[in-house]
């Protein structure tokens, strides 16, 4: 076995997770290593939706814009449709992805990012490039086979598949970021809730022009209801564009009782003329794969020295799209922990608040997803298309509905009622944003808990309450226009106060941490043209935030303090879990 390769943080697979992980870690400047299986990224879209939180992250790494230029933009996603194939009936339309106009205008007052759609293969390179400049060391073909861990490290088996022989890598830490079957989550022993093989589905990558179906009604997904769509899968079939409007990925149910078909090339041809419903139209099938809706969730991300992210601890469908959403802010989440950690300005206990904040994420987006399956039941049940019946069948209850009889007036506002009903899978912006973090890395400040005035799923709701994401609102400095957001996180905990708090940037300054410091008002650096930030920021002009690294609350205070410094360095005493020593005076010097 080969002489140990040595790094600080190693990581498990090259997907979001593991790939965000990287970036981010090497952003801080933390020596880091990615090892995966493959012997390249991914190949497949595979996950693609990407929501504004996870934009924000993109955006303070760096790789907005890069992201961006790849992805389909987000005023093409929205136009969810459910038809009978692409060429055949349409029985009603969702406005999707922030493409309401009343969503639109939640979207933008949200966040200074757009979401968009950018399928995992074109994702992965910005992430592992921008990671890679920056000083990760990246092995494909490299195989985790083992870790035992120690009170000061990892050491981790791996088997180069090039070689064919085992050496090993110590680190740290270890990240595992090895997918739907982590081996290194199974190592570790943590404990799963949920189970997983529930329902089937089958990818159908393919090629074929269908602008002619499509392009008038630019969408992400076309869902289609036809028979033995109900079939396992995710309740209906799926017609989902890759790239506007020539490539794109069928999904496809089968009974996972009775096993994966048999993926022919003339099979997946079969149910690619299905769901489109053109025989003349050109179509090159490019790859088909089986797989199983899973419904689980870690109740511990960690053990140890070892961490797990993404799809390792939390599996299931890709309804709401939140699959690399999640798997990108598990490792954002982390990431600035094991830089503190790491360089000393933190105990190992601040790791711990890693799985008090992120385990309860991820069991509500598998349950969220799962459930959104189930709402689909309910499209099919006002055509009478769950029950036992012949295809001539479903298509009469579908024709029934143009019928001018009460029945038929009826069954239309029914089916209207179950498309519009879809909003909790196609709109739910405060799953995607909505986020409250309770841990010892946040400081309560004594207030009550309000919870949410409106539908904590649909409707995003900003707080500056410790544990929720700092609000995004425009300032101006100079002639630049920035938000709220671009002002805070690279890697570094940042305090936001006003005229007025003097007391609290000389707290700052005499704690001796990196922490940036944000004056908002007129003729400071940063004013408040519009108001938007002295109605959000919910504390005066001597108040105060002190927001994480990740652009989370971690402390706040409604106004000036005398024992500012006292009360700054007790909050940050219990983040880091240690003692914040003051600079010394110039006397001391």
């Amino acid at each position: 076995m080969h002489t140990d390769v040595v790094t600080d943080v190693l990581i498990v697979g090259s997907g979001p997770a593991g790939a965000s992980a990287a970036l981010a870690l090497s952003t801080y400047g933390v020596p880091n290593m990615v090892v995966t299986r493959h012997a390249c990224l991914a190949d497949t879209p595979r996950a693609h939706i990407t929501n504004q939180r996870t934009m924000e992250v993109l955006r303070d790494l760096g790789v907005e814009r890069e992201a961006l230029a790849r992805a389909t933009p987000q005023h093409l996603m929205g136009n969810t449709t459910f038809c009978t194939s692409l060429a055949g009936e349409e029985l009603g339309r969702v406005r999707s992805w922030g493409n309401e106009p009343l969503v639109q205008a939640a979207h933008q007052l949200a966040s200074p990012t757009t979401m968009c759609d950018i399928p995992q293969h074109l994702l992965e390179p910005v992430l592992v490039d921008a990671a890679t400049a920056r000083g990760t060391v990246l092995r494909y073909s490299t195989v985790y086979r083992s870790f035992t861990q120690d009170a000061d490290g990892v050491t981790v088996t791996v088997e180069d598949r090039v070689r064919g022989d085992e050496y090993t890598i110590r680190a740290r830490y270890l990240i595992g970021a090895d997918g739907g079957r982590s081996k290194v989550a199974e190592d570790a022993g943590l404990p799963m809730g949920g189970q997983m093989g529930v329902a089937g589905s089958v990818n159908i990558v393919f090629d074929a022009d269908l602008s002619r179906y499509t392009a008038h009604r630019p969408s992400t997904l076309y869902w289609v209801l036809a028979p033995g769509a109900t079939v396992g899968g995710i309740g209906a079939g799926l017609v989902r564009c890759v790239r506007p409007w020539t490539e794109w990925l069928i999904v496809w149910g089968y009974d996972v009782t009775a096993g994966a078909p048999d993926l022919t090339t003339e099979y997946a041809e079969s149910i690619v003329r299905r769901l489109i419903g053109d025989d003349e139209i050109p179509v090159t099938v490019k790859s088909s794969s089986a797989w199983t809706v899973n419904e689980m969730y870690a109740e511990r991300y960690s053990n140890g020295r070892v961490f797990c992210a993404g799809d390792a601890v939390h599996r299931h469908p890709p309804s709401n799209g939140l699959g690399s959403n999640t798997s990108v802010q598990d490792s954002y989440n982390l990431a600035w922990k094991l830089k503190l950690v790491l360089d000393g300005t933190a105990d190992p206990s601040l790791l711990d608040s890693y799985t008090t904040e992120r385990a309860p994420v991820g069991r509500q987006i598998v349950t969220r997803a799962n459930k959104s399956i189930g709402e689909t039941a309910p499209v099919f049940e006002a055509l009478d298309g769950l029950a036992p019946q012949t295809p001539e069948r479903l298509w009469a209850n579908i024709a029934a509905r143009k019928e001018p009889t009460k029945a038929a007036e009826r069954q239309r506002a029914r089916l209207r009622d179950a498309i519009a009903h879809k909003v909790y899978e196609f709109n739910a912006h405060g799953v995607d944003l909505n986020q409250r973090y309770v841990s010892g890395a946040v400081v309560p400040d004594g207030t009550p808990d309000p919870g949410f005035a409106r539908d904590p799923e649909l409707y995003h709701q900003p707080s500056s309450r410790p544990g929720a994401k700092l609000p995004h609102a425009w300032l101006t400095s100079g002639t630049r226009t920035v938000s709220t957001l671009d002002t805070v996180g690279k890697g570094r905990f940042t305090l936001l106060t006003g005229i007025g708090g003097e007391g609290w940037l000389r707290a700052a300054e005499a704690l001796g941490l990196d922490i940036a410091t944000v004056v908002i008002g007129p003729g400071q650096n940063y004013e408040d043209p519009y108001g938007d930030w002295a109605r959000l920021s919910e504390v005066s002009d001597a108040g105060v935030l002190l927001v994480r690294p990740d652009g989370y609350v971690a402390f706040r205070h409604p106004a000036a303090a005398g024992n500012a410094e006292e009360l700054l360095g007790g909050a940050l005493r219990q983040i880091l879990g240690r003692a914040v020593a003051p600079r010394p005076t110039q006397h001391e010097r």
